[in-house]
């Protein structure tokens, strides 16, 4: 099982919206070499909704060329259709994704028992480990607690990536004593008292820009010390609420520039963070001590 700091990568892009593979090189090694437990590549932060199928799996494919089997490669392969999420999910497959991370159905809100014949039509079709990944305030839709049960026994379905940022929730889902199934935060707000309350990890935004200080800080959770989690987690605050100033990514795009890790680049319908935000991400980059 995979435990600790998971990075949701951004996907470094030029000026011109060309997607940077330079940058991309750079900071998978940055994360890597800073102790993340394993890379996301084109999830909701890779801008996955802007990057048509042959750069999806490209980004896939790059990503996992520079890990070079130094940490597991988690593919966002998720969509509002069944058979989209199985054409992408046998993609990355193929790229060389060690496993897939797979949104809830946006858009369409379907209702539980959709959600489970989504996700084990995609788990019967692609002999590949899969995470789920509740995210109600991006799909309009709520996998409940009952439904992960249900989806748990189903063989290649092995954890989930759960962003509803309720510690309430957190406790339903630890309380289901799943055997072998990971459950990660997608919350970094609240992912230190997640993992204290029996959470395995965090799939983080904000180790893009601090990938050191969330493998120490989901470490010393995962270790149970929380008085040392709580420390390095006061560093990190100000980056847990300013990367979300704006729509993810970008505010975390705009940080990584600032920082000179990776061009300024953005597709719509995103757009540059707005320059009234600039010094508040500025702030929370100097308390965590990643800017003079």
């Amino acid at each position: 099982m995979i435990t600790g700091s998971l990075v949701a990568l951004v996907t470094p892009m030029r000026e011109d919206g060309a997607v940077d593979h330079e940058s991309l090189a750079k900071i998978v090694d940055r994360a890597v070499e800073a102790g993340t437990a394993a890379i996301v590549s084109v999830g909701t932060t890779g801008e996955s909704s802007t990057l048509d199928v042959a750069e999806h799996t490209d980004v896939i494919r790059r990503t996992v060329e520079v890990v070079a089997g130094r940490i597991p490669v988690i593919a966002g392969t998720g969509a509002n259709s069944t058979a989209e999420a199985v054409h992408l999910t046998k993609a990355a497959k193929a790229a060389g994704a060690d496993a897939a991370l797979l949104v809830t159905p946006y858009y369409n809100k379907p209702p539980q028992e959709g959600l489970y014949r989504h996700f084990r039509t995609i788990a019967e079709s692609v002999d590949l480990p899969q995470y789920l990944y509740n995210v109600p305030g991006r799909t309009a839709v709520d996998m409940l607690p009952s439904t992960v049960e249900r989806l748990a026994a189903v063989p290649n379905i092995v954890g989930l990536k759960e962003a509803l940022g309720d510690l309430d929730r957190v406790r339903d889902l630890v309380a289901l004593q799943l055997p072998d199934f990971a459950l990660y935060s997608g919350d970094d707000a609240t992912a230190r008292a997640a993992i204290l309350a029996g959470f395995h990890g965090d799939i983080s935004v904000t180790a893009n820009v601090a990938p050191e200080a969330m493998a120490r800080m989901c470490a010393a959770a995962l270790a149970g010390d929380a008085e040392l989690a709580a420390e390095i987690d006061a560093d990190l605050a100000g980056l847990h609420r300013s990367l979300f100033a704006e729509p993810n990514p970008i505010p975390v795009k705009w940080a990584l520039a600032e920082m000179g890790l990776i061009p300024p680049g953005i597709r719509l319908p995103l757009v540059p963070l707005d320059e009234m935000l600039h010094e508040d991400v500025r702030a929370a980059l100097r308390s965590a001590g990643l800017l003079r």
